[in-house]
């Protein structure tokens, strides 16, 4: 597994060593032993798996502590673009973002820790996306920031009037009308 730094630090990008053959292809998609030594110490509890169609932008999402949750995500099928945004208050990346696009084909994962707002679109003409999280969901502490922030500056690469939002992503504030939880000691690796 390639671990790739990005701008932020603590979010990462990892590529594994895929094996193909003309029987197909085969690669480990997570050691514990090989995340820890390369990429920081971590416990996962929950893994999560949904199905989306093109258009279908979710988040950005995250846990208000002290629930707050890392997540190692992936695209299984499809293709998605995949943001992390920092929402650390005195972080000197406050409100920059990190962005991946996330194959079936690629095979890319992307860490992101907590103090992070998570999101994603879909690009293809669906996706199956999975993701582990270092803490149990929560429904009591879960947030947001509005994807349609365009403070944020995020292209996500689908035409805003084509995009499907649930309803409570149409609800969540800009990251300007926002107080975060998180100040830069956050403690990102839990």
């Amino acid at each position: 597994m390639e671990v790739i730094k990005t701008a932020i630090d603590g979010v990462v990008i990892l590529e594994p060593k895929v094996f193909k053959d003309a029987r197909g292809y085969f690669f480990e998609s997570f050691s514990q032993r090989e995340f820890e030594e390369k990429v920081r110490k971590v416990n996962f509890v929950q893994d999560n798996e949904s199905m989306s169609s093109y258009g279908v932008m979710r988040g950005l999402h995250f846990q208000r502590p002290p629930f707050t949750q890392s997540k190692l995500v992936r695209c299984v099928k499809g293709a998605v673009l995949d943001v992390a945004v920092d929402i650390r208050k005195g972080s000197p990346t406050y409100g920059q973002h990190v962005v991946v696009e996330l194959t079936e084909d690629n095979h890319r994962q992307f860490f992101v820790p907590r103090g992070f707002a998570h999101g994603f679109s879909v690009l293809s003409e669906t996706a199956v996306f999975q993701y582990k999280c270092d803490s149990f969901y929560a429904p009591q502490a879960d947030c947001g920031i509005s994807i349609k922030d365009d403070s944020l500056g995020i292209n996500w690469k689908i035409p805003m009037e084509k995009a499907i939002l649930s309803e409570k992503d149409t609800r969540l504030c800009c990251l300007a009308d926002f107080d975060s939880p998180f100040d830069i000691n956050v403690d990102l690796y839990l």
